[in-house]
C-alpha cells in the first residue's frame, strides 16, 4: 500500500501533461488492479480497514476545516439545502421503483450524498478552493454530506427517530459549546505554544489536531451516532481553535495537518475503497452489473440536476453543468450507508456492490468532466498551496 501511495502522484505528474485526472482517480484504480480480484498482489485485512476508517475521519476532519461558514453562509448554503431537498424526494421516489422495502432509504440516501472530501483534494488541486465557484461547491458538498449524515442518524440507527433527534441535539449541543468557547477564547497561550514545538518534536499543533478529532469521534461512537459527524465537526473546531494565528505560524500549521491528512491517512482510505470492492460480485450478476451504470446516471438525475439548477446566481451554463457534475460525485457516504445495509440484512449485497460502483465511477470520471466542461481545455492540476485567492 504504501507504494501504491508513492506511485499515484507521479502518475498523476506523468498524465497530467495531457489530461487533468484527479489523483484520488489512481489511488482508487490502483487500489483495485492490485487487489484480491484483479493481480491478488494486496489484501486487505483488519489492520488496513482501521487505518482506512481513520483516513476517511481524517477527510471529513479536513472537509470541516477547509468550509468557510463567511463565505458560503446564507444564499449559497441555503440553494444548497434546497437542492438537496429536491434529491431527496427524488432519490426516494427512485429507489422505491428499485427496491421496494427497507433497502429503499439506504439507496435514497446513497443517491443524495456529495463527496466533499473527496472533491475537496480536487478542487485544491485545480486550485479552485478559494474562489467563488469553489464556495459554491463547498456549500453543496457540505449539505451533500451533511444532509445525509443527519438522515442515516435519524433513520437507520435502529432508535425511534425521536430519540435519535435527541441524540443527535446532545451532540450538536456538546459540540456548539465547544465551539463557542473555542472562537471565544484566548488563542494567543495556545498560538505561543504551537510556534514553540513548530520545530521542535513536541508537534503540539499535529498532537492537537489528532486529540481534536479523535475526541469527536469518540464522542459520535459513545452516542451511537455516525462517527463521520463527528469527525466533520472536529474539522469546524480545529479550525476555530487555530483561528488567529500569525500567517507565518499559519502556513506552517496549514502544511503540516495536510501533510499528515494528505499524506498518509487520506490515501489509505481512497486505496483500500479500491482493494476491497467487490468486482468479482459485481460482473458475476448481470442484474447487479447493469444496475451500476443505472445508478451512476441516477446520481446525475438525482443529484446532479438539482444542484446545477439551484447552482449560485449569475451562474455560466459551462459553471451551471460543471457544478451538477461536481454535486453528483460521491463515494465515501455510499460506502458507508451500503455497509450499514448490507450489515442489517435490510440490502441486498449486489445492490450494495453496485452502488458502490457506480461511486466509484463518479470520483473516477464526474471531476474529471466538471473540470474539463470549466475550463474548456485539459490542463495540469496545481497544488492549492501555491496558489493565492482569485475569482
Amino acid at each position: 500500500m504504501p507504494a501504491i501511495a508513492a506511485i499515484a502522484p507521479l502518475a498523476t505528474r506523468a498524465v497530467g501533461r495531457w489530461l487533468a485526472i484527479p489523483l484520488v482517480v489512481f489511488e482508487i484504480t490502483l487500489g483495485i488492479l492490485l487487489g484480491p480480484d484483479v493481480l491478488g498482489w494486496v489484501e486487505p485485512d483488519r489492520f488496513i480497514s482501521l487505518f482506512a476508517d481513520f483516513g476517511l475521519a481524517m477527510l471529513f476532519y479536513l472537509a470541516g476545516r477547509e468550509i468557510d461558514f463567511a463565505a458560503i453562509r446564507g444564499t449559497p448554503t441555503v440553494r444548497a439545502g434546497i437542492g438537496w431537498l429536491i434529491s431527496l424526494v427524488l432519490a426516494v421516489a427512485v429507489a422505491l421503483l428499485i427496491e421496494p422495502g427497507i433497502g429503499a432509504a439506504f439507496i435514497a440516501i446513497a443517491l443524495t450524498s456529495t463527496a466533499l472530501g473527496a472533491l475537496l483534494p480536487i478542487l485544491r488541486d485545480a486550485g479552485l478552493v478559494r474562489t467563488p465557484f469553489g464556495a459554491s461547491i463547498l456549500a453543496i458538498g457540505a449539505v451533500g454530506e451533511f444532509g445525509p449524515l443527519l438522515a442515516i442518524s435519524l433513520f437507520l440507527s435502529g432508535r425511534s427517530p425521536l430519540h435519535a433527534a435527541l441524540v443527535l441535539i446532545a451532540f450538536a449541543v456538546i459540540a456548539g459549546v465547544l465551539m463557542f468557547i473555542a472562537a471565544r477564547g484566548d488563542g494567543a497561550r495556545l498560538h505561543r505554544a504551537i510556534e514553540a514545538s513548530l520545530h521542535t518534536s513536541g508537534q503540539f499543533v499535529v498532537r492537537l489536531v489528532m486529540f481534536v478529532l479523535l475526541s469527536l469521534v469518540a464522542l459520535s461512537i459513545f452516542l451511537g451516532i455516525d462517527m463521520l459527524l463527528g469527525a466533520f465537526a472536529a474539522g469546524v473546531l480545529g479550525k476555530l481553535l487555530l483561528q488567529g494565528a500569525p500567517a507565518r505560524e499559519a502556513e506552517i500549521t496549514e502544511a503540516k495537518i495536510e501533510a499528515v491528512g494528505f499524506g498518509l491517512l487520506v490515501p489509505v482510505f481512497f486505496i483500500n475503497t479500491g482493494i476491497t470492492f467487490d468486482l468479482h460480485a459485481l460482473v458475476s450478476d448481470t442484474r447487479t452489473l447493469v444496475l451500476l451504470p443505472v445508478f451512476a446516471v441516477l446520481l446525475l438525475v438525482t443529484r446532479g440536476i438539482p444542484t446545477a439548477l439551484l447552482a449560485r446566481k449569475g451562474s455560466s451554463v459551462r459553471d451551471r453543468v460543471s457544478t451538477g457534475f461536481f454535486g453528483a460525485t460521491g463515494l465515501p457516504i455510499i460506502v458507508a450507508v451500503t455497509a450499514l445495509g448490507v450489515d442489517a440484512g435490510d440490502l441486498d449485497p449486489g445492490l450494495a456492490a453496485a452502488l458502490v460502483g457506480a461511486g466509484l465511477v463518479s470520483v473516477l470520471v464526474y471531476p474529471l468532466v466538471a473540470l474539463s466542461i470549466r475550463t474548456s481545455r485539459s490542463r495540469r492540476p496545481r497544488q492549492e498551496s501555491n496558489l493565492r485567492p482569485r475569482d
